[in-house]
């Protein structure tokens, strides 16, 4: 289960409180108190097996003894009840039809420490038949200011507003809470997770990323239980807004078993990262960066231009973005000329900029606006000191003036960040820029994190939407060789591979290897070296994540390896793209670039060794580690000197292991058209971008209009990204393309997109096929077999919108069995509906 009723969840039309009587001082009294004083306009009942009378003394809440009492189903369900009581309440409340609880038992798991596990497997077995959605156990509580709902026990109501915070501990929430109130900061949702024996982080994202009145999510994540749901989840609500994270634990204690808690969490980095979202590191940075995000849309680079009335305050801001890896913006000769113009004599048209101590308000203004207007400019920080003649509040308002005439027709705002220096003079500047949606900072280094923060996020962005290359060769490996390398290996009983296999294995996957494995191959090896003496060491390695499966390691290599400690962390599986960004967050990086008289090494060469390793560890789930060490690299290309292998017997197919779902080979197949032609059937793949684009440029105006709902001339980056670039474990994209051929480049004749929702319970299809290869079957046949893979992936509808003038696409569906239904509120369309367990 996933998003599936937890619209009960967060608006109800009415709950029951089910627990101890509103004593006053108690924890049930606590959470009635916050239903009454969150203004919930539902009905409201209680059920408290003790009271005898049909209303609580306190209050005029009806009052049960029994569930089975209760006059009509309510939607929600409030638990504080004892671990022993919580399966069987929850089975009631799934007969009588209640779709959703929250269960809270705030300190009672202190006391009994070793229910936790077991009470969460029990809760579930009594919830899911009934399809019972629960938040907890050890919940906080849930807060909906928007629908008036506070079901908790925190020790403040959450303000309305349009951040929605999700986390896992109840103290540290309450904590954020407080925080947040203080700083005068709303939500949408405020959820405390508990346990999570249900609803986790990853069915939150789900459901937040499509609720319209949140426009950015912030988690407090402690662990992660399932990582392929939780990345799913991730990467698609990172898509459509900001999502924040705040994990603890950078620099956590040595467990028992002498595993150090550092080690997890640069796998958590490397896998915030590859879904897109924000890592910060403090309560204060995670609202920072929602606001900065919401404010700063536009940034589209590192380069910052500073603008002061105090050198020393600007050089520190200076000093703080270097130090982050900004970039100070290097002024156009226009713009420096335009400086100098309305700059005092002694002020260079350097940056940072200094308009002087004494700068007034029409100084600002003027230098502001050129600096917004200079395209090498990314985004401008205006600093400001506090002045004994100069008034900053009306110097605040002639920045506001410049920053609000310099919106363009369609309301894009440049990036424009503010730090008014001083509490006491500063006082109302931030109400003031606040207003008019201009962040505004304490410090001048608070401001520099907060655009280096949007940076981050904007590269981070930009790997999820960058087009990769396509792979130059084949990297599949060559016959059945690496299954009889291992199984012999595994049938003798060994856990290691030898050299000799190492790299027989390797071979098979046409990396290139120095053959290792004897005297002679050595001595080999040895003069390879000698003979490459201007070559770079790398390693590249994989281990296992107890949460999130493989993960690859990539870095300076050699006998110092440990030592140099330059390595940057991967999920498998990567693509030439996401092999390239590894290697940029190494050190070493920098010197395989070239410098001086040393050339640059073969950087493709060393990415596509990446992308052939991450496929062996994709298509392999016997290999548990990997060291590939040293890897010598140069302009004439990479070679393997060293290889190690440790390997173990696995039931699982290979894929499973993985947090992120790899390109599903097997759903390749060879078709034939109506006249013979013999074609391939596969899923889509990110390198198809420039394919695909060429699919829609084959297409007639009127064809884009039936298939997209509207006229488009042209597809844009974005959504070809979207429509190529796909999460295989939620969506499937089939194209159409010819059988493949050495260094042929396919083109696309077809394809059919569908997306599971997150309860992959219905699918929604939408297919296109080329203008000039139409009436050849290619819809029907592209139909059909994603069809059969909703089928067995157990989905048991699927549906699409159709235009009701598309009478193409309406003759297939109703060929195929599809049922047109009318849309009532939309006569120009209709939907065709395929029950998949019945067909």
């Amino acid at each position: 289960m996933t998003i599936r009723y937890l619209d009960k969840m967060f608006k109800p039309a009415s709950m029951v409180l089910i627990g101890p009587g509103p004593m006053p001082g108690t924890v049930g009294n606590v959470v009635l108190q916050n239903v009454l004083g969150s203004g919930f306009e539902g009905k409201i009942f209680r059920v408290d097996p003790g009271p005898e009378t049909p209303a609580s003394p306190a209050t005029d809440i009806p009052t049960y003894a029994r569930i089975s009492e209760l006059p009509e189903v309510p939607d929600l369900a409030v638990i504080l009840r004892p671990p022993a009581a919580v399966p069987g309440i929850l089975r009631e409340l799934g007969e009588k039809g209640t779709r959703a609880a929250v269960v809270m038992m705030p300190g009672l798991f202190e006391k009994h420490p070793w229910t936790r596990e077991r009470l969460g497997r029990e809760m579930l077995a009594a919830a899911k038949p009934y399809g019972l959605r629960i938040i907890g156990p050890g919940s906080l509580g849930i807060m909906s200011p928007l629908a008036f709902l506070n079901a908790g026990y925190a020790h403040i109501h959450a303000l309305s507003g349009w951040l929605a915070f999700v986390g896992q501990s109840d103290n540290m929430i309450a904590s954020v809470l407080d925080w947040a109130t203080h700083h005068r900061i709303g939500f949408s949702h405020f959820v405390s997770l508990g346990d999570s024996a249900d609803v986790d982080v990853g069915d939150m994202l789900d459901y937040l990323a499509n609720d319209h009145h949140t426009r950015a999510v912030l988690l407090y994540v402690e662990t992660v239980a399932d990582a392929r749901k939780f990345m799913s989840a991730a990467r698609a609500a990172s898509r459509m807004k900001p999502v924040i994270v705040f994990k603890a634990g950078r620099a956590g204690p040595i467990v028992p078993d002498g595993v150090s808690h550092v080690e997890s969490d640069a796998v958590y980095d490397a896998a915030f990262r590859r879904a897109g979202m924000l890592r910060v590191s403090s309560i204060q940075a995670l609202f920072d960066a929602a606001a900065t995000l919401a404010a700063l849309q536009s940034v589209t680079g590192s380069r910052l231009g500073i603008l002061t009335n105090s050198s020393g305050a600007g050089a520190l801001a200076a000093d703080s973005l270097i130090a982050g890896n900004g970039r100070l913006a290097e002024f156009t000769s226009k713009t420096a000329a335009r400086l100098r113009r309305m700059l005092p004599a002694t002020s260079p048209p350097a940056n940072p900029l200094n308009l002087g101590e004494d700068a007034d308000p029409d100084r600002y203004a003027a230098a502001l606006e050129i600096l917004l207007e200079d395209r090498h400019t990314d985004a401008v920080l205006v600093l400001n000191c506090p002045h004994a003649i100069v008034s900053g509040t009306a110097v605040a308002r002639a920045v506001i003036e410049v920053f609000r005439s310099k919106l363009d027709p369609y309301g894009k705002r440049h990036t424009l960040l503010t730090n008014w220096i001083g509490r006491g003079a500063a006082v109302g500047h931030g109400r003031l820029f606040a207003e008019n949606a201009i962040p505004t900072y304490e410090t001048p280094d608070d401001a520099i994190r907060a655009f280096m923060r949007m940076v981050r996020y904007r590269h981070n962005q930009e790997m999820l939407m960058e087009t990769p290359p396509s792979i130059p060769d084949a990297f599949s490996p060559v016959g059945d060789t690496p299954r009889k390398i291992i199984g012999t290996a595994l049938a003798r009983g060994r856990d290691r591979l030898t050299k000799a296999e190492a790299s027989a294995l390797l071979e098979a996957y046409r990396i290139p290897t120095a053959k290792m494995g004897g005297l002679a191959d050595a001595e080999r090896a040895e003069v390879e070296v000698n003979c490459r003496s201007n070559a770079h060491e790398l390693m590249i390695g994989m281990t296992e994540d107890a949460r999130f499966g493989p993960v690859i390691r990539f870095g300076h290599g050699g006998n110092a390896v440990d030592i140099i400690d330059d390595q940057a962390l991967a999920l498998p599986p990567l693509n030439l793209h996401l092999a390239r960004e590894v290697m940029e967050r190494t050190r070493i990086f920098k010197l395989l670039k070239g410098y001086g008289d040393t050339p640059a090494a073969d950087l493709d060469a060393v990415a596509l060794v990446l992308v052939k390793v991450s496929q062996l560890i994709c298509d392999i789930a016997e290999i548990r580690e990997l060291v590939i060490n040293p890897i010598l690299a140069d302009p004439d290309g990479v070679t393997v000197m060293d290889a190690a292998f440790r390997i173990s017997p696995s039931e699982s197919p290979p894929e499973a292991r993985l947090a992120i779902r790899p390109y599903p080979r097997e759903l390749e197949a060879a078709v034939r058209t109506k006249d013979g032609r013999g074609l391939l059937v596969r899923p889509i793949r990110p390198e198809d971008e420039p394919a695909f684009c060429d699919l829609f440029d084959s297409m007639s105006r009127e064809e884009v209009r039936l298939r997209f709902f509207r006229y488009m001339k042209t597809i844009s980056h974005t959504l070809a990204a979207r429509l190529t670039q796909i999460d295989y474990n939620r969506q499937m994209a089939l194209v159409l393309t010819d059988m493949p051929e050495p260094g042929a480049t396919a083109s696309i004749y077809g394809a059919v997109h569908v997306n599971m929702d997150p309860d992959n319970v219905s699918a929604e299809f939408a297919v296109m096929v080329r203008s000039d290869m139409t009436g050849m079957g290619l819809g029907s046949l592209l139909m059909r077999q994603v069809m059969q893979y909703c089928r067995r992936r157990g989905v048991s509808e699927i549906f699409g919108d159709v235009l009701a003038d598309n009478t193409a696409m309406l003759a297939l569906a109703r060929s195929l069995g599809f049922q047109v239904e009318r849309r009532p509120e939309d006569p120009a369309a209709v939907v065709v509906r395929l029950r998949l367990d019945d067909a």
